[in-house]
């Protein structure tokens, strides 16, 4: 894509922006601690812009980084990129950020099929598989909240690695499953700065607008706990965070 974007990526516990013309990086931040997201992130790009002496009103767009991941982080990334667009007109598109991850995962083991596993909890995992290539990224299981072993048997071709927090916390899974260690999130390369590269395939991720939601995976612990509660489905956006 043309021109200079910024990227936003809040998808994990380390929230990162960088600026540049993709796939180059002029400048980036990032913070690490997912409760310091919300108080951290307006300074985190204003740090990026001020680095790469690019001004939100010379932009040609901003990325930010989808779901399924942390509930909170996404909200934070998201309320971020369509407050910096409501004054000008830039392109807002949002990528995978399991996507994301398995283009860092490339730093380490180089191009090939990664799997991407991002801890969901009570067992399951948000998991998906890509073929990243240096000019492509195919996605071969798209993300999906199911086990290790649900992904395993998805999966069209054994990985050369899996990346991610629910990688590591079933590292003995993930080690029968590619024959090497889960490479850690925070092993990986800024997720802005890898988010920017995805930005030189023109057709990577999906345009939104101020309307638009991210992908959370599945309802957050507080609706799931209203609507069982309720016994009936919380009024608004299906299968969203609440």
């Amino acid at each position: 894509m043309s021109g200079v974007w910024l990227a936003i990526d809040t998808a994990t516990e380390r929230a990162s922006v960088a600026v540049g013309v993709p796939p180059g990086t002029a400048g980036s931040a990032s913070i690490t601690g997912a409760r310091r997201h919300a108080a951290e992130i307006v300074r985190l790009i204003d740090h990026a812009l001020t680095a790469a002496r690019v001004p939100v009103a010379q932009l040609a767009g901003i990325a930010v980084s989808d779901g399924p991941g942390s509930f909170t982080g996404l909200r934070i990334g998201w309320s971020a990129a369509k407050g910096l667009v409501q004054e000008h007109e830039i392109l807002l598109r949002a990528v995978p950020g399991a996507m994301v991850a398995a283009v860092g995962a490339c730093s380490h083991v180089g191009a090939g099929p990664i799997a991407v596993c991002f801890d969901a909890l009570r067992g399951d995992v948000f998991g998906a598989v890509y073929d990243v290539q240096p000019a492509r990224v195919a996605t071969l299981v798209p993300p999906t909240l199911l086990t290790i072993a649900e992904l395993k048997n998805l999966a069209p071709v054994t990985p050369q690695a899996v990346v991610g927090d629910g990688a590591v916390r079933y590292s003995e899974e993930v080690i029968a499953w590619c024959g090497r260690a889960p490479i850690a999130l925070d092993a990986l390369p800024l997720g802005a700065e890898s988010l920017l590269g995805l930005l030189a395939q023109d057709d990577v991720g999906r345009v939104i607008d101020q309307t638009s939601e991210t992908v959370y995976g599945r309802p957050a612990e507080a609706q799931a706990r209203w609507e069982a509660r309720h016994g009936r489905a919380l009024p608004g956006p299906t299968g969203r965070g609440g």
